[in-house]
């Protein structure tokens, strides 16, 4: 019978992005609830003015409780990403959760983007979301309940959307799609693929980096509601919960039974996210 308090005990996740923000916060969770955590990140050093390295973020899965396997990787890489996926074999038998976390933004109007910033966000948040979810799938389909979750947004035409950014929205919207047709492509390998998205900002290094960062972070949410939310869901059964594309504040209630959102912080109104309307 498993172990209500701890329900991924002896099962392994890999994240992407994992050495700071959302990411790590969910490595966090992940751990405090028993889990293998397998963390792919470019941060080898301290970076001058941001927090966190992969392996300072292992030393964090391990004081909560789990196992930790850092990776310095960049999630466009084949080699990295196939790193990644020996790593999780050898050190935990394999993978069991896979949290499409890594992303780059840019919200320069299309006229003054740069052809190189347009590739960095179609290379990481398509390309390394493909990359890691393929490699990963023969593992998936031995896992007991296989969860791939992908940090997007819901798919919204409104027109405010798409004309604000478009290359970020394309590359974002890009993510969800894949993890929906994921869905459907293995709903008969019983692995569950959704996507999952904050209602509000997150108080992370990005929200840290906006004009009037004090008022911004004082408006945004814990990145412990995403990360709740997030091992809310992969503790599902997978063939009850695929195709979806959820918000924190959602997960958290319907799966968590949380409801009073104050412990997260953010006050009485927090600043709503990018996509919703």
């Amino acid at each position: 019978m498993p172990d209500q308090d701890r329900p991924l005990l002896d099962r392994t996740v890999v994240i992407s992005g994992a050495s700071r923000g959302i990411g790590l916060a969910i490595a966090v969770a992940a751990a405090e609830r028993g889990a293998n955590v397998v963390l792919l990140a470019k941060t080898a050093e301290p970076h001058p003015r941001l927090p966190g390295t992969v392996h300072t973020a292992a030393a964090e899965v391990e004081a909560a409780g789990g196992k930790a396997a850092a990776v310095v990787g960049d999630v466009r890489r084949e080699e990295d990403i196939a790193r990644v996926i020996t790593t999780a074999v050898e050190r935990f038998g394999g993978i069991d959760v896979v949290v499409n976390n890594a992303s780059a933004i840019a919200t320069e109007p299309t006229h003054e983007l740069s052809p190189k910033r347009f590739d960095l966000m179609q290379d990481i948040n398509l390309r390394g979301t493909f990359l890691l979810t393929a490699a990963a799938l023969p593992q998936l389909r031995e896992s007991a309940n296989p969860h791939v979750l992908t940090i997007a947004p819901p798919v919204n035409l409104n027109p405010r959307w798409l004309g604000a950014h478009p290359v970020y929205t394309l590359s974002k919207y890009g993510m969800t799609l894949l993890s929906q047709g994921w869905a459907a492509e293995y709903a008969d390998a019983g692995i569950a693929f959704n996507c999952l998205w904050p209602q509000t900002f997150i108080a992370t290094s990005a929200v840290a980096a906006l004009p009037d960062a004090e008022n911004q972070l004082a408006a945004a949410r814990s990145p412990r509601i995403m990360a709740d939310a997030a091992v809310a869901i992969v503790t599902q059964p997978a063939k009850s919960v695929t195709g979806n594309c959820f918000l924190d504040a959602d997960a958290v209630s319907v799966y968590a039974g949380i409801d009073d959102l104050a412990r997260y912080g953010g006050g009485d109104n927090p600043t709503p996210d990018l996509f919703l309307d």
